[in-house]
């Protein structure tokens, strides 16, 4: 067991696992980085002696989970097993955080994947009241939380707010907290824009233009992604 950087923890697992192991060193490693930040992230490798769980530690597992379900910001497990491999990947669509699984010759990849963005937030200053947000890659929740911020200093600096949200190279949101933090903060600015123009090429994002001009309090349009410039036109108009 290893502690990076105080919100980065590694795990090595080999032998079978009993609860002791959980309660004796994963629980408290776990409980002291949550002590002193308030998301973490997991690497655990299973080396090629991993021969699973018993009965006790299956069950300290799935409390470990439960118990600290909103303190993961994102988990990569490194393992050559099949069966941990198909496991993880099945279970990762429900999970509240990032999950990403890695070969053991792959081990200095899953580090950087657990240290790195995986998405990003650029606003761009379109003039007046316009204001271009691009979402690029896929987005976690500690990117919302620094895009919120961001947000909130570009509203307070315009007389009135028109949207421009670039979707052309959005891949989607890592896990089931980013996607809870991104209604979060499009439902708390819900009644602010006048005007709010959706780009994109994929049919979920011109749905999500119409399922959202059902609840903002504004006149909403879908471009394409080729007519950029159609949709800043139409955002500019008066």
């Amino acid at each position: 067991m290893k502690q990076m950087d105080g919100a980065l923890i590694e795990a090595e697992l080999s032998g079978e696992i009993t609860s002791a192991d959980y309660t004796e060193t994963l629980v408290p490693a776990v409980e002291n980085a949550l002590a002193a930040h308030d998301r973490i992230r997991l690497l655990v490798i299973m080396g090629q002696e991993f021969r699973g769980y018993d009965l006790s530690a299956a069950w300290a597992d799935t409390r470990l989970g439960l118990d600290h379900w909103r303190g993961f910001d994102r988990i990569a497990v490194v393992a050559d097993q099949k069966w941990v491999q198909i496991g993880v990947r099945l279970a990762a669509p429900i999970l509240p955080c990032p999950v990403q699984v890695f070969e053991l010759a792959e081990v200095e990849t899953a580090r950087r994947w657990l240290r790195e963005s995986l998405g990003a937030v650029h606003m761009i200053d379109l003039g007046g009241p316009c204001l271009q947000v691009r979402l690029m890659g896929k987005l976690d929740p500690e990117v919302i939380a620094q895009a919120e911020a961001d947000l909130d200093a570009h509203i307070r600096e315009r007389d009135g707010f028109r949207l421009l949200l670039d979707l052309t190279e959005f891949d989607g949101w890592q896990g089931l907290s980013a996607l809870g933090a991104h209604f979060s903060l499009v439902r708390e600015r819900a009644g602010i824009p006048e005007r709010v123009a959706v780009a994109g090429d994929k049919g979920w994002q011109h749905m999500a233009q119409r399922v959202a001009s059902r609840f903002l309090n504004a006149r909403t349009h879908y471009f394409e992604s080729a007519d950029i410039e159609g949709a800043k036109a139409w955002l500019m108009a008066s």
